[in-house]
């Protein structure tokens, strides 16, 4: 039987073994692109791969498991073993990693009072429930099992968070029930306040940091035992939020110097080697002074490009890395080529209340719900009252609202609200006649994925609209998760300036990977032969949406846009380069 092992080193089948690994998360990437991504992984000279698996995807809906597509984890698996690439495994329900609620799924936010990552038996009773499906399909790809995972983590960043040790013991136990064998890891801030929460007996503990590896390692060093030193996620860039001024970009000079010494001195897994893309409503956010959504790319300014072009930092990484290993000669398998569609002209539009009855049902309440509340996860929800007791729209105020409000009254934009503008007291002094129609489009803009704020993440509206002094009751409310967009009828009448659906088409003799560009649009998401690419905003730093050539197809092609801004120019471009800022 083949080991693994952890002493003063790592050690397979007795012998000693340097992890160079790189972090490629194949719930970001299309599938079909999976296999060039490894191979340019063992080019650099890494023997191993390492991904998280987001609970939120696997599980949408409690109960609903999908491993298939883009979720096919145990291909993903197969096909680094096939490379000849070990596996590093972060199951853990809580991922962060920049993705929607740190990849919990929603749906534990419907259950009131639910406390998130701590030994809260309903809570651990989803874990244990979603454990017992995922980890079975694991189990057999253990290194011992004959197959390429050498180590699975528990947790994540846990002394980020909390210090239940409780906790991180009854995780270990789901994952050893449930059939985990290889070495155990966790992962936290190399400093004592994080180490000392995150820790767990027989677990190795690794770090998690992006320079000062010496002074990174010694820190680590008093809590391995005598164990090998490991940085689990070496940063080698950062991720973008909406607004914040230009793409991230690490310094390639002092990144190079970091890998060498962590290579000299121990363990290395890259963060990250590709970052790929937050397709679909499945961005993350930080809140920290404010909300600061994240975009869609994932970028990274990671080792390979959002659409996996080599870098100038995969040339300069791959030097160092040949210091300690010998270069494979890689052939690459699969052709990938950019191409510019050219500009294309809105073919149909419909404003989202002339074909809000075809993408939703009406759920009436005396009072606003949370999406969590109606069965919703991700996207808007428009929610629809008549004004019969007021004579103007004098103020007005949102409480328990997330994260972005669109205010309609008869089809006019009247406010737009954001963050803590949400639960601040307006004064639109709107006159308005008896029994006018109120919509409020709220945008669930991807759930916070670090801190206490986890289980404040409810979306829509969770408590009451407080207008000109007094609560207004009775709503109709309309989820709206997108997730049919097939259903958008374009027979409806278009209203300038309302949200609105704009549908385009063209036709591809040859596909590739494009880059759609949206310059004059304010804000929304798009859908590319009914795949959600994900967000756009015009506030950047993003400014095109990469659509991989695997979603396209031989002959005609459709875009449809949603933007809630009112602000379009009727046109779109799809450019052979990327615009990130």
């Amino acid at each position: 039987m083949k080991t693994f092992e952890i002493r003063d080193n790592f050690y397979i089948d007795g012998e000693s073994v340097q992890i160079i690994s790189g972090a490629f998360h194949y719930f970001r990437t299309v599938p079909e692109y999976w296999r060039d991504r490894l191979e340019k992984l063992k080019a650099l000279g890494c023997n191993t791969v390492e991904t998280y698996i987001p609970w939120n995807m696997h599980e949408p809906e409690k109960g609903e498991f999908h491993f298939e597509g883009i979720l096919d984890i145990e291909r993903f698996i197969g096909l680094a073993q096939e490379l000849g690439l070990y596996v590093i495994i972060r199951p853990s329900p809580y991922i962060c990693a920049e993705w929607e609620f740190g990849g919990l799924p929603a749906w534990l936010l419907r259950e009131d009072g639910m406390k998130l990552r701590i030994n809260y038996p309903p809570f651990m009773r989803h874990v244990e429930e979603y454990y017992k499906v995922l980890i079975p399909k694991l189990v057999p790809w253990q290194f011992m099992n004959g197959g390429p995972v050498i180590m699975m983590q528990v947790e994540n960043e846990y002394g980020y968070y909390a210090n239940d040790n409780t906790y991180l013991e009854a995780m270990r136990k789901l994952m050893t029930d449930n059939g985990v064998q290889v070495p155990l890891v966790t992962s936290d801030g190399p400093f004592p306040e994080s180490l000392n929460a995150g820790k767990l007996p027989g677990a190795l503990p690794t770090g998690n940091f992006g320079s000062r590896t010496e002074e990174r390692f010694e820190v680590l060093k008093k809590y391995t035992d005598g164990g090998p030193l490991m940085c689990t996620e070496f940063w080698v860039g950062w991720f973008d939020h909406w607004g914040n001024g230009g793409h991230m970009r690490g310094n390639l000079e002092e990144s190079v110097k970091d890998l060498d010494k962590m290579l000299e001195l121990g363990h290395v897994n890259i963060y990250m080697f590709e970052g790929g893309t937050n397709f679909g409503f499945m961005n993350g956010s930080n809140y920290y002074d404010e909300l600061t959504p994240d975009v869609t790319s994932y970028d990274y300014d990671g080792v390979l490009t959002e659409d996996g072009q080599i870098t100038e930092k995969y040339r300069r990484y791959r030097e160092i890395i040949g210091k300690y290993t010998k270069l494979p000669e890689v052939e690459l398998s699969t052709k990938i080529v950019r191409k510019a569609y050219g500009t294309l002209e809105v073919k149909e539009k419909v404003s989202l209340t002339s074909t809000l009855e075809s993408l939703s049902s009406c759920r009436e309440s005396i009072y606003p719900q949370s999406m969590e509340k109606l069965g919703q996860n991700y996207g808007y929800i428009l929610y629809r009252t008549t004004l019969n007791t007021e004579e103007e729209l004098g103020k007005i105020r949102l409480w328990g609202a997330n994260d972005r409000a669109n205010i309609l009254v008869d089809d006019k934009p009247v406010l737009t609200l954001y963050d803590r503008e949400l639960l601040e007291e307006h004064e639109p002094k709107l006159p308005i006649d008896k029994g006018a129609r109120m919509d409020i489009l709220v945008e669930n803009m991807g759930r916070v994925n670090f801190g206490p704020r986890m289980e404040m993440q409810r979306k829509g509206i969770d408590h009451c609209v407080q207008i000109n002094g007094h609560m207004h009751n009775q709503w109709q409310q309309y989820p709206l998760p997108l997730d049919h967009i097939e259903k958008v009828d374009f027979g409806g009448a278009y209203l300038p300036g309302t949200p609105a659906f704009y549908r385009f088409a063209f036709t591809a003799e040859e596909i590739g990977d494009t880059f759609l560009e949206l310059e004059g649009w304010g804000k929304g998401c798009v859908f590319v032969n009914g795949f959600n690419i994900g967000r756009f905003w015009e506030i950047g730093p993003q400014k095109r949406l990469y659509i991989p050539a695997p979603l396209l197809k031989i002959g005609e092609n459709e875009i449809i846009v949603f933007e809630t801004e009112g602000k379009t120019t009727g046109k779109i471009a799809l450019k052979d380069e990327p615009d990130i800022g």
